[in-house]
């Protein structure tokens, strides 16, 4: 089963379900606090800003009283005064908001590096299991484009709330002082702008949550397409794939869409509020002139105020959606953190590295699966002496890679115990454990760089002697050597650059460069032609002395020189013995191995 088999579907209820939204800011909260130097520099310069931008209507209005209300009634000398004073004021506030928008650049920007700082460490931390249940597109999705939604919040939204809590509240005060009577127009239209705000935010926060996910599908889906484009050709499935794609895209478009709409539906609502509470005030204001009670600078000042004070509100609005949106996808991210990590080593755990290993192997009466409902190896018990050579066979889906999982300690059994040197493997650090295995996989993994690191990996203060002396034992020296740079010559992403069986044979180099106590060869030479493959076979027989190692094999012929040969089938073991000692009971290894004998005669005819 592939890891995009086993990822599980978000449910149309399990993306639509609230999360905690307090703890969520909470959470963020935290990373903002762990840069309160800069923070509070960011707090000073945001009310610096405010504060002066809050005069400037003021000043306004006194310049416009100054004017007088009859002809030559006008003192040009305070006029000026105010304008230049408003200036002054506008030109300081417009550069503390400029060096406010710089710094919080700088604070998000610390804060995203930590948070996937953070998600990464986790992700190296996880279970083998997590990776296993996962879409490898979902993950990246997370790490990425979640991230960067949160970070272009933080590094805009924050100032913009800080900004209009300032706004409204010195607003709020201005006019007052101005005129409390003009004020109780708001007491009318806020709570309508809150209510419906508060209406909308619950309406469209799990649509966000649902476009994030949807995000990550599209993305896990993507990467399994573009992974697999060969197969894809090979099977003429291009079409297929577009349709699913095609599927997948207008879900993603449609989440993208709903969330988009509702959310775009606050801010004209509140604008037309606010339009409408300036009307408002434009009305009696004027009638309060009248009588008197204003002049027509207090009115200007007034209405001014009132538009820095529904700005902000109708600014949160708008902020809302794009808030909506990063507690969506800071939630994603967060559960990540959350995941639980690899079980921790007890207390007393035996480093491995401090002590010899012999490699003397046990699974006594060892339980396993997956899931609790099907269990894939059942009262297993397997006896490995020091040096041996044992090789593990049997159908698809037996459980021979599960058993070194096991081994691994990538998964605990559900029962029983594995033991090496006759210590329970739980009872050792597991890291030390697997620093005395080396492991060849028949999936290769190499990374971008050059062929020495690659090569190297494992020990990275290896000498060019002790790595060349591997591949030569690997049988890839000569092919390095022909290469341009030879060792130098850089890999490009997955080594992508040579082919799969030259990808094969340098990580069985790698392997080979290790001083592992075990080697784990599952199907290391299944990429590598036959003739190759013989001559590799012997290198790792030198290799192996004095090793314990264990062989996945489905090609028969490449273990015929095996200590031991364990047949599993269903999760347990129904045969075990040399090549010859399973041929002469001609069982389930007879019949496996007569078979594959039987096809490579067929294709010699």
């Amino acid at each position: 089963m592939t890891r995009s088999d086993k990822s599980p579907t978000p449910s149309k209820s399990s993306v639509q379900k609230p999360q905690n939204r307090r703890k969520t800011l909470r959470r963020l909260g935290n990373y903002l606090l762990k840069y309160r130097s800069l923070l509070f520099i960011a707090l000073l310069l945001t009310f610096s800003s405010n504060i002066l931008s809050l005069i400037g209507p003021s000043l306004a209005g006194k310049a416009i009283d100054a004017y007088g209300t009859s002809k030559g009634n006008v003192d040009f000398t305070l006029v000026f005064r105010y304008i230049i004073e408003m200036l002054i004021l506008y030109a300081l506030a417009s550069l503390f908001s400029y060096l406010l928008a710089i710094l919080m650049i700088k604070i998000s920007q610390k804060v995203i590096q930590r948070m996937r700082t953070d998600v990464f460490n986790k992700l190296s931390n996880l279970p083998i299991g997590y990776f296993d249940t996962q879409q490898t597109g979902d993950i990246i999705s997370k790490l990425t484009y979640d991230i960067d939604t949160v970070n272009t919040s933080l590094s805009n939204d924050v100032v913009q709330v800080l900004t209009s809590i300032i706004t409204v509240f010195g607003s709020l005060v201005m006019m007052i002082a101005i005129s409390p009577y003009l004020v109780l127009v708001f007491a009318v239209t806020i709570p309508i702008s809150i209510l419906f705000t508060r209406f909308m935010s619950q309406k469209t926060r799990p649509l966000f949550r649902k476009r994030s996910a949807k995000l990550g599908e599209l993305n896990g889906f993507v990467e399994e397409v573009i992974s697999g484009q060969k197969v894809i050709k090979v099977y003429h499935q291009e079409d297929v794939m577009i349709r699913r794609f095609d599927h997948k895209n207008d879900e993603a478009i449609e989440a993208f869409y709903n969330a988009e709409y509702y959310s775009s539906t606050v801010g004209p609502s509140v604008n037309f509020i606010n339009n409408l509470s300036l009307t408002l005030v434009s009305m009696f204001g004027a009638i309060l002139y009248l009588y008197s009670m204003l002049t027509i600078g207090n009115v200007s000042s007034f209405v001014l105020y009132s538009r820095k004070f529904s700005g902000p509100i109708n600014e949160m609005a708008n902020i809302i959606s794009e808030l909506q949106s990063a507690l969506a996808a800071a939630e994603r991210v967060f559960k990540v953190v959350d995941e639980l990590p690899e079980k921790p080593d007890a207390a007393n755990a035996i480093d491995l590295i401090d002590r010899s290993t012999n490699g003397h192997v046990s699974f006594e009466q060892v339980t396993f699966g997956y899931s609790k409902e099907k269990m894939i190896i059942k009262a297993l018990n397997l006896e490995v002496r020091p040096g041996q050579l044992v090789a593990i066979v049997g159908p698809t889906g037996a459980g021979k890679t599960t058993l070194i999982n096991l081994l691994m300690r990538f998964y605990d059994p559900n029962e029983g115990q594995i033991l090496i040197d006759g210590i329970d493997i739980k009872d050792y650090k597991r890291t030390s454990l697997r620093k005395i295995f080396a492991m060849v996989l028949q999936d290769t993994w190499l990374f971008q760089g050059s062929i020495f690191e690659n090569l190297s990996y494992g020990k990275p203060d290896a000498s060019l002697e002790e790595v060349v002396a591997a591949a030569k034992a690997a049988k890839i020296h000569n092919f390095i050597t022909h290469l341009p740079n030879g060792y130098e010559t850089l890999l490009t992403e997955e080594g992508i650059n040579i082919s799969q069986g030259q990808k094969q044979l340098m990580t069985i180099a790698r392997a080979m460069l290790l001083d592992a106590k075990i080697l784990i060869l599952d199907e290391a030479t299944s990429n590598v032609d036959t003739q190759t493959e013989i001559k590799i076979q012997d290198a790792m027989r030198d290799l192996m002395v004095g090793k314990t190692s264990f062989v996945i094999a489905h090609r028969l012929s490449t273990i015929q020189n095996a200590d031991v040969i364990v047949v599993v089938d269903h999760g347990e073991i129904v045969e075990q013995g040399t090549h010859n000692e399973l041929l002469k009971r001609n069982g389930l290894y007879a019949e496996m191995y007569n078979s594959q004998f039987a096809i490579y005669a067929a294709d010699i005819a």
